[in-house]
C-alpha cells in the first residue's frame, strides 16, 4: 500500500484558511489528482479529465482491526503433526476446487476448537467472541477443567481490588481482552505451514495483513469536493471520515509521546477504529446511528442495485434511446415500428461517407436539424473535427463533403432499432425492428407483436434503441429481429400471431354463406396488400345462377396469392368449435371444426385461434414457418392483419347493450336453474345441522358441506354459460369473439347475461367479517348461499348492495394477489438467472459453466433446441410431414413401393453417413418405425382388405423380380393405389425432409441455454396465480401450487408448507387392507380409541382408568391389543418422568397407577398425566400428521394412500406398502432418504406438475437444466 502511494498524508485542514488552495499534506492535496475542472494534478500535470488520481496512505499510530476481515496464545494451529501433516497433504492436492478446500478448512477448524490445551505450550484454549461493533475478547475459563487456571487468572486482579474496591463482584465477569496491537503480534508469529492449514497463503494472506497499520488515501476525483457560491465547500462522506480518522491519529500520537492515562488512549483508540470501520461499512450492526443522513461508505458506493455494480457497469442510462407512448397500427409490417418525426431528429445514426451515399448525406446536411431527413453534426476524416449543424453554411460543408468523413445523419425509413417493453422478463422482450419514420407523437407497431413484449395500448410505453455501428444493425436484425423470433424458446410455440380483432374477423370471413361477387372479391382480396401483390384469381366456387367466391378463398390467396409463391400449405386440424362424435369422421363436424388445407386451398374448416392464433403447434402460421421459412409465414401475417383490420372497419362489429340482453326463455332457465340450486344447498345445510351429513374422506363434516355447497353454486354458473351460448343468435358479438377465441369465455358471456356467480376468497366461500355472519344483512350462523357470497344477479340486471360488496371483496383479492406477485417473481426471476448466467453449450453439445465445470453431458439429454423442435417435445412431425410430401410431390406415373420395398430403402438410407454421423440412435429409430407401422404396414394392410398379399416379407434373390400382383385385375390395384400408396421418389423426399428438420433442431454449440432456461422458467411464473391450492384426490388434503410451490422447489427449503408422500399399495382394489395399513402409518392417540377416562382416588393409591372403545379399534383396522397400548404408554417419553405403573385388565380397561413424588402432590401430578395421556402416541409415525385413502386416477377403482407429513423413509418400509413406488414431493427428503439423482428426478417433476396445474407449458429440457444445476454440487 505505502510503494503505490503518492505521499503520506499527515494534515487534517482541508484549505489554507485565507485563499481556496488545498493544504499540503491534506486529504484534498493536488499531489492525489483534483476533482476541479481548472486545476492541475500535481503528480501529472494532467487536467481532470486525463487524470486518473493518485493514491496516498495514513500511518496509523497504534494498529486496528479491518472491519472487512473482522469476522491463541502461541500462534501455531492446535494440532498433533500426524494430523497436521494429513490435512496438509489433503489441502496440497493439486486440481481441488473451492468448495473441497473450504469443507477441510472447516474440518480442521472444528477438531482445534476440541482441544482444551495447546499441544505446543501447553496454554488454555478458550472462545473467542465478538463484544460490541469491534472488540474481541478470548473467554479462556468457562470450561471446567480449566478450574485451576481460572482461579490463577482471578487472583492477578487483588491489586486492582484493593486500590478500588467496588469492582469486586464483576470480577467474575472479567475476560482476555483482545486487542488489534496482541492480535497483530499473535498473527506475526504464524508459520507459513500453520497459514496453509488455516486456508491462507504464504503469499497473499499473511494473517497479520488482516489488521490495519496504513490506512489507503483514495484519489481526490472519487470524492469531489463541491464548490458553494458563498466560497465554502460541500465534502464527500469519504473525505470527513479521513478527516476524522487523521484527527484521532494525531491525538493519540500526542498521547503516547506527553504520556495520558490509560482509559483516555483506550477511549481514542476505539474510536478510530469505529471511524475505520465506518469509513468502509457505514451500516454497522450495534453502531446507533448518528443524527442526519447516514453517511455512505465504500460498502455501501459498490453494493445493492443503486451500487456501482448493478447501478452504473451491468445496467446503465444510455445515449441515443427514446421512449414514448405505443399504439397499434395494422398497416405496419409485424417487424416494422413506426417513429415519431420528433424522435427521428433526435437520435441520429453515424454514417460514413462512401460514394454510394455521398449525394444522399449531402441532401441530409442541407437539410440541417430541423428538417427531416436531415443531419446533426459532421465530423472532418482530416481535420478530426466535429461541426454542429445547426449555424453556419451548410451548403458549403456539404459541398466540401470527403469520402471518410462521418455525417451524424437522423434516423431514417428501414434503419434498425431495438425495441424494448419493460419489465424485461425474456429476450423477447426486447426485439430489432425496422423503423418507418411518421408524423405524430407515438410509436405504433402492429398488434400481432403484443404478446411478446405483453404490451397493451392503454397507455403503456416502449424504449427504442439506436444501434450504433454497421455490424451492430446487422447482428441486431440477424439474432434479434421479429421475422427471426416468431416462436418463444420456453416451448417452441408460436408467440406473434393474430390476436384479437384479426381472430374475430378471420373467423367471421371464413364462414360457409360468406359468398362474394367476382368485383367483391377482387376489392376483399386487394385489402390484403398495398396494390402490390399480383393475384391469380381462383375459380369461383358456385357458377350458377351467377358467379360467386367464398370467404374461404380468400385465405387460399392469403396463404398463396399467385402461382409464383412457393407456399404450399398441408395442414389438417381441428379448431375451437370441432365436435367430436364417434362414427364421424372429423370433417364431416356440424360446426365446420375441422380444417382441411391442402396446397394452400381451403377444403372445410373455420378460421379461428387455433389456426390463426398463438400458442399453437398445429396452426397455419407455425405449419408455413417450419416447412417454408420465417419470411414467409411473416409476409403471411403482414397480409393477414391488413387484410383483418381494413376487412373489419367495413363490415362493422360492436359490441352494445342488446347484446347482453337475455331473452324470456334464458330469464326464466337461469331463475329456475338457481332456485333448484338453493334447495339443494338448503337441503345439504340442514343435514349438516342435524349431524346427518356424510364426510368425505379425510374431510370433518363442515369441510364437507362447504365441499359439496360450493361444487352446486359453481356447477351453476358452468351450466347456465353453456344455456346462453346456446340461447344466444349466432350474429351476437360477445358469443362470436368467445366461440372463435379472440376475446372472453362463456363464464364471460354467462356472467354479463345470466349470474355472476359464487365469489371465492382463498379458495373458500367469502368468510365471516361480521360475529358468526359475514354481514349485518343476514342471521347469525346462517350458511346460505347469499349470505356466503352467490350472486344471483347478472351484470345486465345489476347487483344487489351486499352482492356488490361481496364482488368488490374477491375483486380486491385479486388486485393484491398481483402486486404481490410482481414481487415474489421478480426476485425469484433474479436469483434463478444468477444461478443459470454462465452455462453454455460447447461442440460436443454438453452444457458447463465458465469455469468449464460439466453439467449436462448432453444438453436435454438429446442436443436439441426447445425453440426450433416441431413437435410437443419431438423434432420432427412423421404424420404431418408424411401427409405433406405426399401433396406436394404426386405420385404420376412411378409404381407405388411394395410393403417390403419401403422397409428395404427406408434401412439403406438411414445407413448413410449423414444420418448416423449426425443423428441419434433414437431419432433414427424413431424413423425406422414409423415407416414400419405408419406407412409399411398400413400399406400391407390396404393390401389384405382387398384380397391381395400383404408384401410385408422380403421375397428370396430368385423372386425378386416377380410381380406379386400379377393375378390381381387392374380395379383393386387402382383402389390400393388411390387409397394409400407411395413411390420411391415420395419415400426417399420424406426421408430427406426428416433428415433436414432433425439437423435444423439440433442446439448449436456456444447458445446460452441457462439464460433461456432461467427466463423460461421465470416468465411463466408471472402469469401464475399466487395462492392456490389444488385437492390431492381428496377435498381435504390441498397442495401448494403457484409461485409459492415453485419457490419452494428453487429454494430446496427444508420445511414445506405441505409435505405429501403418495404410496401405492400391495392390494390396491382391497378398501380393508389400505386401512390396515392407513392405520400403521397415521398416528393414533390414546384420545382416538379411548371411550373415557376417569380418576380414581382410593386411600393408598390414585390411578387414572382408561375404558378403550375395542369397536373404534376394530373399525380403525388398527392392528393392536389392550397390552401393545399398555406398553405404548409405559414408555411414552413425556410420562417416562412419573414412574408410572400400567396394568390392563381384559377385555378393556387400563389402570394408570400414579405415584407422588418426594415433595409433590398427587393429585398435581394425577392431573398433568390425565393432560398427557390423551396425546400419548398408541401407534403409526409420530411426523405424520394424517393420511387418506384416496381412488387413484385412471385407475379403475384402485386405491392410493395420500400420507400428510414427514417420514419417507419410515413410510416407504412399512408393511402394505410398495416402497419402490412410493414418491414425496419434498425435495430435501428425498434427496436424504433415495439419493441425489431421485431428488433431480423430484425437482423436475415437481415443477412440470405446478406449471401444467396452471396450463402451462415448459419444454423438459429447461427443467432438466435446473435438476442438473441445483444437483451437480453436493452441499
Amino acid at each position: 500500500m505505502v510503494k503505490i502511494s503518492e505521499f503520506e498524508i499527515t494534515q487534517r485542514d482541508l484549505y489554507l484558511p485565507e485563499s481556496r488552495t488545498p493544504v499540503t499534506g491534506g486529504v484534498l492535496d493536488l499531489r492525489l489528482g483534483t476533482s476541479n475542472k481548472d486545476n492541475v494534478c500535481a503528480t501529472c500535470d494532467k487536467k481532470m479529465q486525463d487524470c486518473a488520481g493518485h493514491w496516498g496512505y495514513l500511518k496509523l499510530v497504534l494498529p486496528i482491526f479491518h472491519i472487512g476481515y473482522f469476522k491463541s496464545t502461541c500462534s501455531r494451529v492446535m494440532m498433533e503433526e500426524t494430523d497436521r501433516r494429513k490435512f496438509l497433504r489433503r489441502l496440497r492436492a493439486p486440481g481441488l476446487d473451492n468448495m473441497t478446500r473450504l469443507k477441510l478448512v472447516k474440518a480442521i477448524t472444528v477438531q482445534c476448537a476440541k482441544e482444551t490445551y495447546c499441544p505446543h505450550c501447553n496454554a488454555v484454549n478458550g472462545f473467542v467472541k465478538k463484544v460490541g461493533p469491534m472488540k474481541i475478547t478470548h473467554d479462556k475459563y468457562r470450561l471446567k477443567r480449566v478450574a485451576k487456571e481460572a482461579e490463577d487468572f482471578r487472583k492477578t486482579f487483588d491489586a486492582a481490588i484493593k486500590a478500588t474496591p467496588e469492582i469486586k463482584q464483576h470480577i467474575n465477569k472479567a475476560h482476555d481482552d483482545l486487542n488489534p496491537l496482541r492480535v497483530l503480534r499473535l498473527f506475526q508469529r504464524v508459520t507459513p505451514e500453520d497459514c496453509e492449514l488455516l486456508g491462507l497463503s504464504e503469499e497473499h494472506g499473511r494473517p497479520e495483513w488482516y489488521i490495519w497499520q496504513y490506512i489507503p488515501v483514495p484519489p481526490a476525483c472519487i470524492r469531489p469536493s463541491v464548490m458553494q457560491d458563498d466560497n465554502s465547500s460541500n465534502e464527500d462522506d469519504l473525505t470527513a471520515k479521513l478527516t476524522e480518522i487523521i484527527f484521532t491519529n494525531a491525538i493519540i500520537r500526542a498521547g503516547l509521546e506527553k504520556g495520558v492515562t490509560v482509559v483516555n488512549l483506550m477511549e481514542q483508540w476505539e474510536f478510530m477504529q469505529l471511524a475505520a470501520a465506518m469509513y468502509i461499512n457505514s451500516d454497522l450492526p450495534g453502531v446507533p446511528p448518528t443524527g442526519g443522513k447516514p453517511s455512505r461508505g465504500l460498502c455501501q458506493r459498490l453494493k445493492g442495485k443503486q451500487g456501482r455494480f448493478r447501478g452504473n457497469l451491468s445496467g446503465k442510462r444510455v445515449d441515443f434511446s427514446g421512449r414514448t407512448v405505443i399504439s397499434p397500427d395494422p398497416n405496419m409490417r409485424i417487424d416494422q415500428v413506426a417513429v415519431p418525426q420528433l424522435v427521428a431528429k433526435v437520435l441520429t445514426f453515424p454514417e460514413t461517407v462512401n460514394r454510394h451515399n455521398i449525394h444522399k448525406l449531402r441532401q441530409n446536411i442541407i437539410n440541417g436539424p430541423t428538417v427531416h431527413p436531415g443531419a446533426n453534426f459532421v465530423q472532418s476524416k482530416r481535420t478530426g473535427i466535429k461541426k454542429f449543424l445547426k449555424f453556419g453554411n451548410r451548403a458549403q460543408i456539404a459541398a466540401n463533403l470527403e469520402f471518410g468523413d462521418v455525417v451524424e445523419r437522423h434516423l431514417s425509413d428501414n434503419d434498425v432499432v431495438l425495441f424494448n417493453r419493460q419489465p424485461s422478463l425474456h429476450r423477447l422482450s426486447i426485439m430489432a425492428h425496422f423503423a418507418k419514420v411518421m408524423p405524430w407523437r407515438t410509436f405504433r407497431f402492429n398488434e400481432c407483436v403484443c404478446s411478446p413484449y405483453n404490451a397493451d395500448f392503454d397507455g403503456d410505453e416502449m424504449n427504442m434503441h439506436l444501434p450504433q455501428t454497421q455490424e451492430a444493425k446487422a447482428e441486431a436484425i440477424e439474432l434479434m429481429g421479429v421475422k427471426n423470433n416468431l416462436v418463444t424458446p420456453r416451448n417452441g410455440e408460436p408467440l406473434i400471431a393474430a390476436t384479437q380483432d384479426f381472430i374475430t374477423a378471420a373467423y367471421l370471413l371464413s364462414h360457409k354463406d360468406r359468398f362474394y361477387t367476382r368485383a367483391m372479391f377482387a376489392q376483399v382480396c386487394s385489402y390484403m396488400g398495398d396494390a402490390e401483390i399480383k393475384f391469380d384469381m381462383p375459380p369461383p366456387a358456385v357458377w350458377k345462377p351467377q358467379r360467386l367466391w367464398t370467404g374461404k378463398q380468400v385465405f387460399n390467396l392469403l396463404f398463396r396469392p399467385n402461382k409464383e409463391s412457393k407456399v404450399m400449405l398441408n395442414l389438417e386440424t381441428k379448431n375451437k368449435s370441432y365436435v367430436k362424435e364417434a362414427g364421424r369422421i372429423p370433417d364431416l363436424c356440424p360446426n365446420d371444426g375441422w380444417l382441411v388445407v391442402q396446397n394452400s386451398e381451403i377444403m372445410c374448416g373455420l378460421v379461428d385461434k387455433a389456426i390463426v392464433g398463438d400458442g399453437n403447434k398445429n396452426s397455419a402460421f407455425y405449419v408455413i414457418l417450419r416447412d417454408y421459412g420465417a419470411i414467409e409465414a411473416a409476409k403471411c401475417m403482414n397480409r393477414l392483419a391488413k387484410l383483418c383490420a381494413r376487412w373489419l372497419a367495413n363490415q362493422g362489429f360492436s359490441i352494445g347493450i342488446s347484446d347482453v340482453t337475455p331473452g324470456k326463455r334464458l330469464r326464466e332457465i337461469k331463475d329456475e336453474q338457481v332456485r333448484i340450486a338453493y334447495e339443494k344447498c338448503d337441503d345439504v345445510i340442514a343435514k349438516f345441522k342435524e349431524g346427518k351429513l356424510e364426510t368425505m374422506p379425510g374431510c370433518n363434516e363442515e369441510q364437507t358441506m362447504e365441499s359439496i355447497v360450493s361444487g352446486i353454486l359453481s356447477n351453476v354458473r358452468g351450466d347456465l354459460g353453456k344455456v346462453c351460448m346456446q340461447e344466444l343468435n349466432m350474429y351476437n358479438s360477445p358469443s362470436t369473439m368467445a366461440r372463435c377465441g379472440s376475446k372472453g369465455s362463456q363464464i364471460n358471456v354467462s356472467q354479463m347475461v345470466a349470474c355472476v356467480g359464487q365469489q371465492i376468497i382463498s379458495g373458500t366461500r367469502i368468510p365471516n367479517g361480521f360475529q358468526d355472519r359475514s354481514l349485518p344483512h343476514f342471521l347469525k350462523h346462517s350458511k346460505s348461499p347469499p349470505a356466503k357470497g352467490f350472486v344471483r344477479n347478472s351484470f345486465y340486471t345489476g347487483l344487489s348492495p351486499t352482492e356488490f360488496l361481496f364482488h368488490a371483496i374477491s375483486g380486491r383479492e385479486g388486485l393484491v394477489d398481483t402486486a404481490v406477485k410482481t414481487a415474489e417473481t421478480g426476485y425469484m426471476q433474479r436469483r434463478l438467472m444468477k444461478a443459470f448466467e454462465d452455462l453454455t453449450t460447447h461442440y460436443d453439445l454438453s452444457v458447463r459453466n465458465s469455469e468449464g465445470a460439466m453439467v449436462q453431458f448432453c444438453y436435454g439429454a438429446d442436443g436439441l433446441d426447445p425453440m426450433t423442435i416441431e413437435g410437443d417435445g419431438v423434432p420432427v412431425e412423421f404424420e404431418r410431414n408424411l401427409k405433406h410430401v405426399r401433396v406436394t410431390t404426386p405420385i404420376g406415373d412411378d409404381d407405388c413401393l411394395l410393403p417390403w420395398e419401403i422397409n428395404i430403402l427406408t434401412e439403406q438410407e438411414v445407413s448413410r453417413d449423414i444420418w448416423q454421423t449426425n443423428c441419434t440412435p433414437a431419432f433414427i429409430d424413431m424413423t425406422r418405425s414409423f415407416v414400419e407401422d405408419k406407412i409399411a404396414k398400413k400399406l400391407a394392410n390396404i393390401r389384405k382388405q382387398h384380397g391381395m398379399l400383404p408384401g410385408l416379407s422380403v421375397p428370396d434373390e430368385d423372386y425378386m423380380d416377380m410381380d406379386i400382383d400379377e393375378d390381381v385385375d387392374d380395379a383393386t390395384k387402382g383402389v390400393v393405389r388411390n387409397l394409400f400408396g407411395i413411390t420411391e421418389r415420395q419415400l426417399r423426399e420424406y426421408l430427406g425432409v426428416c433428415l433436414h428438420k432433425y439437423l435444423k433442431a439440433k442446439i448449436e454449440p456456444g447458445t446460452a441455454v441457462g439464460a433461456i432456461g432461467a427466463q423460461s422458467i421465470g416468465e411463466p411464473g408471472t402469469q401464475m396465480t399466487l395462492k392456490t391450492f389444488h385437492f390431492a384426490g381428496v377435498a381435504s388434503m390441498n397442495i401448494t401450487l403457484g409461485v409459492p410451490r415453485i419457490k419452494e422447489i428453487i429454494n430446496a427449503a427444508k420445511a414445506i408448507s405441505t409435505p405429501i408422500i403418495k404410496c401405492e399399495l400391495h392390494s390396491a382394489h382391497d378398501v380393508r387392507a389400505a386401512r390396515v395399513v392407513k392405520g400403521r402409518i397415521e398416528k393414533t392417540t390414546l384420545g382416538d380409541v379411548a371411550m373415557y377416562m376417569e380418576e380414581v382416588y382410593e386411600p393408598n393409591e390414585a390411578l387414572v382408568l382408561v375404558k378403550l372403545d375395542i369397536d373404534a379399534i376394530n373399525r380403525l383396522q388398527l392392528e393392536t391389543n389392550i397390552y401393545e397400548i399398555a406398553h405404548a404408554l409405559e414408555i411414552a417419553p413425556k410420562l417416562k418422568s412419573f414412574q408410572l405403573d400400567v396394568q390392563t385388565s381384559r377385555p378393556d380397561i387400563i389402570r394408570i397407577y400414579v405415584h407422588a413424588k418426594h415433595g409433590e402432590s398427587v393429585y398435581y401430578n394425577l392431573k398433568a398425566v390425565k393432560r398427557l395421556l390423551m396425546a400419548t402416541l398408541i401407534k403409526g409415525l409420530p411426523s405424520i400428521v394424517r393420511a387418506v385413502i384416496s381412488e387413484k386416477e385412471g385407475g379403475n377403482g384402485a386405491k392410493q394412500l395420500l400420507v400428510e407429513g414427514y417420514g419417507l423413509l419410515e413410510v416407504m418400509t412399512t408393511d402394505g406398502v410398495i416402497g419402490e413406488k412410493t414418491t414425496s414431493n419434498h425435495v430435501m427428503e428425498v434427496a436424504e432418504v433415495l439419493g441425489i439423482e431421485a431428488a433431480r428426478n423430484t425437482i423436475i417433476n415437481e415443477i412440470q406438475m405446478t406449471m401444467s396445474s396452471h396450463g402451462m407449458t415448459i419444454d423438459h429440457r429447461h427443467v432438466f437444466l435446473l435438476g442438473d444445476i441445483m444437483t451437480s454440487k453436493v452441499k
